[in-house]
């Protein structure tokens, strides 16, 4: 029985404390009910891993559960004398002990412990936004300036962002007593959280501005030029301090994040700073050599193309791939040799044909004759 807790967390009986906590917030979070709506089973699993961390957890009381196993919690067993706390967990609402382990703050959602709402102490910083960009692959070797549209907060035109009517009085919360944190102990636990009087403000306004409901912030249409770097790819994150939402009565300002998509290009692949294309080359040119025209993302290059070239075969031209978002060397350009078979011949073009292939005979070109061997390997 001593080591079901240990089990329902999946560790091992000599865990440290930090390898408890963390157990616990994997199995917390997968069991949660507000990630299972609805869920009997997995409420129930929340509920025992909830007991078993708040158990395990607290150093007395792993002990003594170490030492006579859960008995040592059970009133009806005697485990009201030996327990510290009576009560213990069997009062708690397992909520309310996974909001205090790993925070939540006053709103107390699932969205708030997992969204970045982060606990203890509240912050009227204004929120972080994303916005996501397409550019060409051109823009995104050349760089360009977008006017990007979106909509944020923004301080409030009626009362300048203080959240106040004019003439409004501030003061000093009572239940914080100015401080914007209360503390709330349960069991062995005190944790700090945002006073749920004034939400984290530490004083009150008798006459909030209307145009705002006191918030000192309106949500409004806005836009942002924005440079895109040479360089850039698909994740390619880019922030633009300060253009975020406006914080809570003249509070801070959040950033805007400008995540890239580049755009799949008709000719060009990407590889990282690479680019790779292929490019048919007439059988002619392929057996007896020449120049072919090769494009690039700005403009075209000769490339010469020796006798005796086989389809697949790879060019490698330096440093006319993409730019470095960072660094100083820009990566090359792959190009593909796809032998162009015509589909359509004229009477004269099949007679000098049909005459090179009577001047070849049973001569194997380098492939056929590598084929031929592979070949007589499996079937003798």
């Amino acid at each position: 029985m001593a080591d079901e807790y240990y089990t329902l967390l999946g560790v091992a009986k000599s865990a440290s404390a930090d390898e408890l906590k963390k157990a616990y917030r994997k199995k917390a979070m997968e069991f949660h009910p507000d990630r299972n709506p609805g869920n009997k089973e997995a409420e129930e699993k929340f509920k025992k891993v909830s007991r078993a961390y708040e158990i395990l957890g607290d150093e007395a009381k792993r002990k003594l559960y170490d030492q006579h196993g859960e008995a040592a919690f059970d009133p009806n067993q005697g485990g009201g004398a030996r327990g510290p706390a009576g009560g213990g967990f069997r009062g708690a609402d397992p909520r309310d002990i996974f909001e205090q382990m790993f925070g939540g703050g006053g709103g107390g959602g699932f969205g708030d412990m997992f969204g970045g709402g982060g606990g203890g102490g509240h912050d009227n910083a204004g929120e972080d936004l994303r916005v996501d960009l397409k550019v060409t692959l051109e823009e995104a070797a050349e760089g360009v300036e977008r006017k990007i549209p979106y909509r944020k907060h923004v301080a409030c035109a009626k009362c300048a962002g203080s959240g106040a009517e004019a003439g409004a009085k501030k003061t000093r919360c009572p239940t914080c007593h100015g401080h914007g944190q209360v503390v709330r102990s349960q069991g062995f636990f005190s944790m700090k959280q945002t006073c749920p009087s004034c939400a984290g403000e530490g004083e009150r306004i008798d006459k909030p501005c209307k145009a705002c409901s006191g918030e000192g912030r309106t949500v409004a249409e806005s836009s942002v030029n924005v440079r895109i770097p040479p360089g850039v790819d698909t994740g390619t994150k880019l922030r633009s301090s300060g253009n975020g939402s406006a914080g809570r009565r003249g509070a801070q300002a959040g950033d805007l994040y400008v995540y890239i998509t580049v755009q799949e290009h008709e000719l060009f692949e990407r590889d990282g700073d690479d680019l790779a294309c292929s490019v048919p080359v007439k059988f002619s040119v392929a057996a007896l050599g020449g120049k072919i025209v090769v494009p690039k993302l700005k403009g075209k290059t000769n490339l010469n193309i020796p006798a005796g070239t086989q389809g697949g075969t790879i060019f490698r031209l330096r440093g006319e791939g993409m730019p470095p978002l960072r660094g100083s060397t820009s990566g090359d350009l792959l190009v593909r040799v796809d032998i162009d078979v015509p589909k359509k011949m004229t009477d004269k073009e099949k007679e000098a044909l049909k005459a090179y292939a009577a001047a070849c005979g049973d001569e194997a070109a380098p492939v056929s004759e590598s084929w031929r061997s592979k070949f007589k390997k499996f079937f003798p």
